[in-house]
């Protein structure tokens, strides 16, 4: 299919990104002009299937309406939808019978849309840190309950090893767009994962909390920042919470006033 942002033949899939980074900043400084000529250069194409679209950063009709975005009624500790309508503050069964460590958890869409999946995925393993910018800001807008009272964001850390193999921890890359959409500031360096867990996939719940079990620590120097605070956990992904749990505790130890969490995904488990 012919496009303007299809790479040339040859063309190292780094460079291009670079060289549109460096397009896209000189158009920020420009303005509206600057802004109509990245329309010319690369023209605004759907987050997702890549279709004409009106503006960057955008999702098509068909898209938007595929993506499973989260709204009530949902579980007001978990943040699953529910399938009826329920009396609000109503939590799941799941919630009641097995309380999480955190507060409450928002998410942007279903982890278990295509859609969602495919954003997701192309952030985390395909080097594409522009997708932080939307769905930041979408993460920033579906959290807005939790956002309006809090002190402090802080991203789920990396490991060392595996920040060096991915180059960047995506979970910051969100929070920064957060911060930035609710004015509430960002610590990245608070929790620092001292664990290098092997991947959750395929493991069951209780093997996911097992694997999770000290993988993160408070920085000392950072402890002021969190006694008293009401802290939002910043991650790419929600699964069975095993990650955000055992982030969360170690907050909570370290005397937060609250904890929630903020995701741009998250797994819903059918009943």
């Amino acid at each position: 299919m012919p496009n303007s942002t299809v790479a040339r033949a040859g063309e190292n899939p780094d460079a291009r990104r670079s060289k549109r980074g460096l397009i896209e900043r000189a158009a920020g400084l420009l303005g509206g002009f600057g802004a109509r000529l990245l329309d010319v250069v690369y023209p605004p194409i759907c987050l997702v299937c890549r279709r004409a679209v009106a503006s960057h950063g955008a999702v098509c009709p068909r898209c938007w309406g595929e993506m499973g975005f989260i709204e009530r009624p949902y579980c007001e500790r978990l943040g699953t939808p529910f399938d009826r309508e329920f009396s609000p503050g109503m939590i799941s069964l799941e919630a009641a019978a097995d309380p999480p460590a955190f507060s409450r958890a928002r998410a942007v869409a279903r982890y278990d849309s295509d859609r969602a999946r495919s954003l997701a995925h192309r952030l985390k393993y395909y080097d594409r840190s522009e997708l932080a910018d939307p769905l930041g800001r979408w993460m920033a807008r579906a959290g807005a309950e939790l956002l309006c009272d809090a002190d402090l964001l802080v991203p789920i850390p990396l490991h060392r090893t595996r920040l060096i193999a991915r180059r960047f921890n995506q979970s910051a890359a969100l929070a920064h767009v957060i911060s930035r959409e609710s004015a509430v500031p960002v610590e990245a360096r608070a929790l620092e994962r001292v664990k290098p867990t092997p991947p959750q996939v395929g493991l069951t719940r209780g093997q996911r909390a097992a694997n999770m079990q000290g993988a993160f620590r408070l920085r000392e120097e950072k402890k002021p920042l969190i006694e008293g605070r009401n802290i939002v956990l910043v991650d790419d992904v929600l699964t069975s919470g095993a990650t955000v749990n055992a982030a969360a505790r170690v907050l909570l130890r370290a005397r937060a006033a609250r904890v929630d969490v903020l995701v741009y995904a998250r797994v819903v488990v059918q009943s």
